[in-house]
């Protein structure tokens, strides 16, 4: 049967979610809530039996619904997920998945504790794309990742009530975690921003996140550059593989190309270690991947986490882990871009 659900929001994400909760079989679409009672009827009105309100009490009091997905300002996702976690309600949360990293760890202390799934919408983790990365991870194809560069830069929009790196570098880090073997757990951060045109908050930075077993990852984003660019390296002792998100025809290269090390002599420590340098020049491949919007195979990840209840592959500890390399990031752009150690800070455990 239909899952039961809810969309909590009308705004600029809530209509996607809506449109594709309505068009998946796992779900039945029951309601559509926003404080904007004209705003959620000029969406709900497209689709036939899904009801307004502007009460959250009246969508909980359905006990048709079985699971809420939550489009709202970060600030109210904490208390809308709580209350629906309490009602008994599986939960999909828009990132981030709270507004806090002391919130997100309640959120997921909560669907721990009352056997509900709670789930993060990365959706950019459900492209052909991710996917087919998370598998070349996965299966040794690159070997040891070394190092990871990611670009994403374009015109605006510049916000108000948040920084370019809470705007724009969750994406690369949900991409990251959902990527990397154990989920996203840097040695630390340190972060740069700058504001040159005065906005009142950081335009562009750049984010540096050393990882286990000497690898680095380095995140770009920036609200003022004319050309917009979505692009990541994921450099192997293997292969490496480049991610051209703007390329339809072309969005992933795998690169049998790299340096390889060859010592030279006995190592000691009185003496530096000696070594030959070769690069590799090999093939390029470049798969065939589907074209599927994302958003829908979320959905559908949603629905089989909450039937066969485990964990989706963006689980509340992929949000939280996220929201612990912002926080961090935020307080070393408040040093002056001082490396904060997340090795004296406990993470969220990968499932």
């Amino acid at each position: 049967m239909p899952i039961g659900i809810a969309v909590v929001g009308a705004g600029y994400w809530g209509p996607n979610l809506v449109r594709n909760l309505y068009a998946s079989q796992d779900f039945d679409l029951r309601w559509l809530c926003d404080l904007d009672q004209e705003r959620a009827h000029r969406v709900a009105d497209r689709y036939s039996g899904v009801r307004v309100t502007t009460e959250f009490e009246e969508v909980l009091a359905d006990e048709g619904v079985e699971a809420v997905a939550i489009a709202t300002p970060a600030s109210t996702h904490a208390p809308i997920g709580r209350a629906a976690l309490h009602a008994g309600r599986h939960v999909l949360l828009e990132k981030p998945l709270a507004a806090s990293t002391e919130e997100a760890a309640e959120l997921v202390r909560l669907a721990d504790e009352y056997g509900r799934t709670l789930m993060c919408d990365h959706t950019f983790c459900y492209t052909p794309a991710v996917q087919y990365l998370r598998d070349l991870v996965a299966g040794g194809d690159l070997g040891d990742v070394l190092f990871v560069d990611s670009v994403r830069i374009n015109l605006g929009l510049v916000q108000p009530d948040v920084d370019v790196f809470w705007d724009l570098a969750p994406h690369d880090l949900s991409i990251l975690d959902f990527v990397l073997p154990g989920g996203l757990r840097p040695i630390g951060v340190a972060a740069h921003g700058a504001d040159p045109i005065g906005a009142g908050v950081a335009c562009l930075g750049y984010l540096s996140l050393p990882l286990p077993g000497g690898a680095i990852a380095g995140v770009h984003v920036n609200w003022l550059s004319p050309t917009k660019i979505r692009h990541m390296v994921i450099g192997g002792s293997r292969r490496t593989v480049v991610w051209d998100d703007l390329n339809p025809q072309q969005r992933i290269s795998v690169y049998d190309r790299g340096v390889d090390l060859s010592p030279m002599g006995g190592v000691s420590a009185d003496t530096k270690r000696k070594v030959n340098v070769s690069y590799r020049l090999g093939d390029m491949h470049a798969p065939a991947l589907p074209e599927r919007e994302a958003l829908m195979g979320m959905v559908t990840e949603f629905a089989a986490a909450i039937r066969e209840n485990r964990p989706p592959l963006t689980d509340g500890r992929g949000g939280q882990r996220v929201l612990e390399v912002l926080s961090a990031a935020s307080r070393s752009q408040q040093a002056g871009g001082a490396f904060i150690d997340m090795g004296t800070r406990p993470m969220a455990v990968a499932q």
